[in-house]
């Protein structure tokens, strides 16, 4: 006799229901006595954005539009008229739902049904079915693409018939099957009948996509009133890629996908789980005691330097947005005072925020419904931690003055530079050394040329080259025997790169010593075995000065260097990318440092 052996996450056996019922992921717009609550400053927010949502038209989404992927490789003119849709929708949502007048009703349906019409949800960029497989022009209605952002439309359009259904179907009569037909024919069916890469063993590794798409389809099943089994389906197969995600994270926590990407990983991990938990009480509050959860929770709070600014290597920039209600959620989940403290602290720092470009209903709801938790006094911050993830070779230390961050590992990282051994270095808010970051993505940030970009070449990291040579891509490229030192006193890391160069580089050794002497100084010591002219770079987001003892930032650093020849400077303008721009609106400045000898020493001070 077989015996059914319940799905698990991280071991821990998730019993479900056979029939599982939808859930009130949020509450309806009729419970005024939740939403009737919201502050009235909430409220007025609520309402000026639904009223200036109400007064822009919806853009159009024109065959040209689609096709310019495909034709010259843009991402940015489609995408911006298509998240411009969802963020409208969702300021006309929350405005329904704060004010619970009929008044949104004609615009909000209007919304919903130009959204059911589009041909596909998927995007240009990701319209393949295969991982990595050649984009269509145009999307294939009656073969959907379940990408991220298919995925987080139906989520979108399910939260709002299951919040706002009864207005939809008063100023448009039947909207509502309308809604469930094209979320079922777009993600459900074939999230149940086919194998996606994201699902997890299949086509390699997982990432961010695994759980941001899983969340979004276990909202949509969860949210809509589809048959019982299906629903049951969904979720043994959610669990399944949860399970296989958690089973390649590491143990340390860490998201080789940066800062930014943990919003899409770790928080819809939460989201999933939270979601689950709504199912399965008792057994998901086992999953959130595992020590992986709790990591994969705290890692935010490790990697941020000050203000906005977090350590940023990989396709993460180095400005990022403010917490929101997620963090904090995620925080109590897993029992994490410091982190809960710290996300409320930044999430509050600018004010209350309603999130408008948020493109996810879901999750403006929460910012909503929970943003009295902001109100909460906090105690002080507490003291500066360093942080070591060996999984990813990622050292973070601090001090009263400085944060310092090294990124050994390798060069196979997911968003992955060829930045094997580079160095952040941050004064308070203020970068001193800077990792550039990532422009803004087209096709060419995910093609075969993607180091031909300049951005993702070691010669645009705080990295030096050997005649020119520059580092290169693969798991083979990486930094090997590190060590690490932490105490009160001082944070040092120590590594050998000669393998993260090709062999042309002709390089025999490379070791690096980067070590933050605790409210004293800096120092980044290289030693070099070469048969190649060795220069090394590094990266400002203002023009140093160069001086007979090395550069100065005025009123910010002195770095003193041994073993220079002479420096040259090259400005780098961002202007006309957006994403770069918004970081370092001046550009940024790249000092190259020729190498007289075997050592070379900066003394940061």
């Amino acid at each position: 006799m077989s015996t059914h052996v319940p799905p698990q996450i991280l071991g821990v056996p998730i019993t479900l229901p056979d029939r599982p019922s939808p859930v009130d992921v949020i509450a309806p717009r009729t419970d005024r006595g939740v939403w009737s609550g919201l502050s009235d400053d909430i409220t007025g927010a609520l309402l000026a954005r639904g009223q200036a949502c109400a007064a822009t038209p919806a853009p159009p989404l024109l065959a040209r539009d689609l096709c310019a992927f495909t034709r010259d490789g843009d991402r940015a003119g489609f995408e911006a008229k298509y998240f411009a849709r969802r963020r409208r929708l969702n300021g006309l949502a929350m405005a329904a739902l704060a004010e619970g007048t009929p008044c949104w009703g004609p615009d909000l349906a209007d919304a919903a049904w130009q959204i059911c019409e589009e041909t596909g949800w998927q995007l240009p960029a990701h319209n393949a079915h295969i991982r990595g497989g050649v984009r269509a022009p145009l999307p294939d209605p009656d073969r959907p693409v379940v990408d991220l952002f298919a995925a987080e439309t139906a989520a979108q359009l399910a939260v709002l018939a299951a919040s706002a259904g009864d207005l939809l179907e008063a100023c448009a009569p039947t909207i509502t099957a309308r809604i469930m037909r094209e979320v079922d024919i777009r993600v459900i069916t074939p999230y149940l009948t086919e194998k996606i890469w994201w699902m997890g063993d299949l086509d390699g590794p997982t990432n961010n996509w695994t759980v941001w798409c899983t969340q979004n389809v276990m909202l949509a099943a969860l949210c809509l009133p589809i048959e019982p089994a299906r629903r049951h389906s969904v979720l043994v197969r959610a669990i399944a890629s949860l399970d296989t995600f958690l089973r390649e994270y590491p143990d340390d926590g860490a998201c080789d996908e940066g800062a930014m990407y943990y919003r899409h990983a770790g928080l819809c991990l939460w989201g999933a789980l939270h979601l689950l938990e709504q199912i399965a009480p008792q057994d998901v509050a086992r999953v959130w005691r595992h020590p992986k959860i709790r990591n994969i929770a705290a890692y935010i709070e490790a990697v941020h330097i000050a203000d906005r600014t977090y350590v940023n290597f990989a396709d993460c920039p180095a400005l990022n947005p403010r917490c929101t209600l997620r963090e904090v959620l995620f925080a109590q989940a897993t029992r994490n005072d410091r982190l809960r403290d710290f996300a409320c602290r930044d999430a509050g720092a600018d004010g209350w925020d309603d999130l408008p470009d948020e493109i996810n209903l879901w999750y403006r709801a929460l910012q909503a419904l929970h943003g009295s938790m902001l109100d909460a006094p906090l105690p002080p911050a507490p003291p500066k931690r360093d942080a070591w993830y060996p999984s990813v070779g990622l050292l973070v230390a601090r001090d009263d003055v400085f944060t310092l961050a090294v990124k050994t590992g390798h060069n196979d990282d997911s968003h992955n530079h060829n930045d094997t051994g580079s160095v952040i270095l941050y004064r308070g808010a203020r970068p001193v050394l800077i990792d550039v970051g990532v422009g803004t993505y087209t096709a060419r940030t995910f093609s075969p040329d993607r180091y031909q970009i300049w951005t993702m070449q070691s010669s645009w990291h705080n990295l030096p080259g050997f005649g020119g040579v520059m580092q290169q891509a693969g798991r083979e490229f990486a930094a090997r025997d590190v060590c690490v030192r932490r105490d009160h006193q001082i944070a040092e890391i120590e590594m050998e790169l000669a393998e993260a160069w090709p062999k042309a580089a002709r390089l025999h050794g490379y070791h690096r010593r980067v070590a933050l002497e605790k409210n004293r100084r800096v120092v980044i010591e290289d030693r070099y075995d070469c048969d190649l002219p060795a220069e090394l770079s590094l990266m400002f987001a203002e023009p140093p000065q160069i001086t007979s003892h090395g550069l100065v930032l005025p009123r910010l650093a002195t770095i003193t260097i041994e073993g220079a020849g002479k420096i040259r400077l090259d400005h780098r303008p961002c202007v006309g990318d957006a994403r770069l721009e918004h970081s370092w609106p001046e550009g940024v400045w790249r000092a190259v440092i020729p190498v007289q000898g075997t050592r070379l020493c900066l003394t940061i001070n």
